[in-house]
């Protein structure tokens, strides 16, 4: 007879089988890694405040791109209502993320510049950012993780909340810290989220790890790659987080949900701030509508708790019966 223990390891392994593989619109992919532990404590360092998360999820394991954002754009922005393109992304300098529009109201169409397609968007909002989650979880912009309603004002947006029952969703604040601080071998917490409680340095060629891009008083070089302040997702591939993410030191500041006062919560650091953005023990914020060059964000997946049962509990079956049939 099956254990009850064998029974819920399995549950977990069908559950995270489903977060490695999470839905998205057939127009670009969302590379997820899985993050269990739920229940985990809250980091001690901080005064308990961050990083329990009670449930299992996946994260991005990039910052959501240019490219993967050029094909939102194109799907729900022929007319672009909401204000979800700023002209600054067309800028293909140092500072831009390469993405430009043509076309006149209600048939625009944007492209990407080819160096620029795999590093993150920028100059977009939070609320940019909800109506790209709303897209992957229902293909359209005001429903969804979150019900918008045209919402675009600081007030309007701050006041917005995740739904029950979202799957894809702007990342919370602790599922967030969460992956990017939390190491589950050890139920403690790093200080970087490099999966190190040294301070990271900025060296692309260092293949021993724990690296990123942020900026330094006296660069060298500067920028990192030579063509822009930002870097291609992943370019530190040495220097992932306890989970396996990518960047969540550096390269752009990501929006959280978090409410902090009037404004909305930013993790991590940007190749425009020094390595004292880093850090588990440092928040930012700012005002929901701000469009800069060194904002972008990350999206987490939670599967609905009725299709993982369903599932697991039908996979559990079917080796119920087969174990019975070896009899």
């Amino acid at each position: 007879m099956l254990s009850l223990r064998f029974l819920r390891t399995i549950a977990a392994a069908i559950a995270s089988t489903l977060l490695w593989t999470t839905p998205a619109p057939a127009a670009i992919t969302i590379q997820t890694v899985p993050v269990g532990n739920p229940g985990n404590p809250k980091d001690p360092a901080t005064g308990n405040l961050y990083g329990q998360v009670n449930y299992t999820y996946s994260i991005g394991k990039y910052e959501v791109t240019a490219g993967q954002y050029t094909a939102f754009l194109n799907a729900v922005a022929p007319d672009d209502p909401y204000g979800l393109y700023n002209r600054d992304m067309a800028r293909t300098d140092v500072l831009g993320c390469g993405i430009t529009r043509s076309g006149s109201w209600g048939s625009y169409v944007y492209t990407v510049a080819p160096d620029l397609v795999n590093r993150p968007v920028n100059y977009v909002s939070f609320g940019d950012a909800m109506r790209f989650a709303n897209w992957l979880q229902t293909g359209a912009t005001e429903g969804g993780a979150y019900t918008l309603n045209g919402a675009t004002s600081d007030a309007d947006v701050l006041a917005v909340t995740r739904n029950a029952g979202a799957t894809w969703a702007v990342t919370s604040e602790d599922e967030w810290y969460k992956a990017a601080y939390y190491n589950p071998a050890t139920s403690s917490y790093y200080l970087y989220p490099t999966s190190s409680d040294t301070a990271p340095g900025r060296d692309l060629a260092d293949a021993s790890g724990n690296n990123a891009n942020y900026w330094d008083y006296f660069p060298s070089p500067y920028p990192i790659d030579g063509t822009h302040y930002s870097t291609v997702v992943g370019e530190f591939q040495n220097s992932p987080s306890p989970y396996g993410t990518f960047d969540q030191g550096g390269n752009v500041w990501e929006w959280n949900e978090a409410v902090i006062g009037l404004a909305s919560g930013l993790r991590g650091g940007s190749f425009n701030n020094t390595i004292g953005g880093l850090p588990a023990d440092f928040r930012s914020y700012d005002n929901p509508s701000i469009e800069d060059y060194s904002r972008g964000f990350r999206v987490s997946y939670v599967p609905e708790p009725a299709s993982v049962g369903l599932l697991s509990l039908g996979f559990i079956g079917l080796l119920v019966r087969r174990r019975g049939a070896g009899r």
